[in-house]
């Protein structure tokens, strides 16, 4: 296919990871957010990890500045003329997400389509705040961006059919594997990985070690990373969010998340990027 300008929303770690994607598969991207400070951590970030590939002889000094050419930065949402696809990573939260595609609803332009990264937020509701709901999609990308094949494809009730198939054709021409989801929280993956976690963390509380429970799940069910072990990768506030939209959107007490995770996340022990979870990292 033909290649399209993109712009990301969002400069964060899943919004340079889904720009470095784009960037890769030759498309121009413009990654926007209002942070200056966030724009250059995210310029930093690539360049480090970019240097690190031609250290290790994985790519050429040429084909580092070839991919990190594409990519512009800006913090204007106006800077998103002229993109056919944006696509929308900014904090999971349906108030945030509903703002910026009000905002970009207004200055892209008229057949742009609009994507949102959610992880199960409501692709309809976000899309009701735009005046063009038909060209409104979820594509849930799995961190880090970059490396993770799959996408999980969410159609609002107003998507229509050109909207999903250029939305499908982008996500294969970047390089990932694509599963149709349904409109639900969770989607596919989360519906069954998180409840999961969840029930790792109840088993903690209950008195099991950690390790004892990843070791049980690695060596019993053949994971690559144990359940818990997970949850400090992802992060335990972004597990437990996602656990409490799983309770909140089907009202069923089987998604009732684990009170151990609350106490940790009012402690501020969040796992990796705090030094300290269900395992300690401060150390290491």
């Amino acid at each position: 296919m033909s290649k399209l300008k993109v712009a990301v929303i969002g400069a964060g770690l899943m919004g340079c990871g889904i720009a470095q994607a784009c960037a890769q598969a030759e498309y121009d991207v413009i990654n926007v957010d209002l942070s200056e400070k966030a724009i250059e951590k995210a310029k930093g970030t690539l360049k480090k990890l970019f240097e690190a590939k031609v250290a290790k002889g994985k790519i050429s000094l040429e084909q580092m500045n070839e991919v990190l050419s594409r990519i512009e930065y800006s913090s204007k949402f106006e800077d998103v003329k002229g993109c056919e696809i944006i696509i929308e990573a900014v904090p999971e939260n349906i108030q945030i997400k509903k703002d910026v595609f009000s905002k970009l609803d207004q200055v892209a332009d008229e057949n742009t389509i609009l994507i949102s990264n959610t992880s199960g937020l409501s692709i309809s509701e976000i899309a009701a705040s735009t005046n063009r709901p038909n060209k409104v999609m979820g594509v849930h990308f799995f961190y880090p961006a970059p490396v993770m094949k799959l996408v999980e494809l969410i159609r609002g009730i107003a998507t229509d059919n050109n909207t999903y198939e250029t939305v499908r054709n982008f996500a294969i021409d970047i390089g990932k594997q694509i599963v149709d989801a349904p409109e639900y929280p969770g989607f596919i993956v989360n519906r069954v990985l998180v409840p999961m976690q969840n029930e790792a963390a109840f088993l903690v509380m209950e008195g099991c070690k950690p390790e004892d429970v990843d070791k049980a799940m690695k060596l019993g069910a053949n994971f690559p990373m144990g359940p818990l072990e997970l949850t400090d990768f992802v992060g335990i506030d972004v597990m437990l969010a996602t656990m409490n939209g799983l309770y909140n959107g089907f009202k069923d007490s089987k998604y009732r998340p684990c009170p151990l995770l609350e106490n940790m996340v009012k402690a501020g022990h969040l796992g990796r990027k705090t030094g300290i979870g269900f395992y300690n990292y401060e150390n290491k």
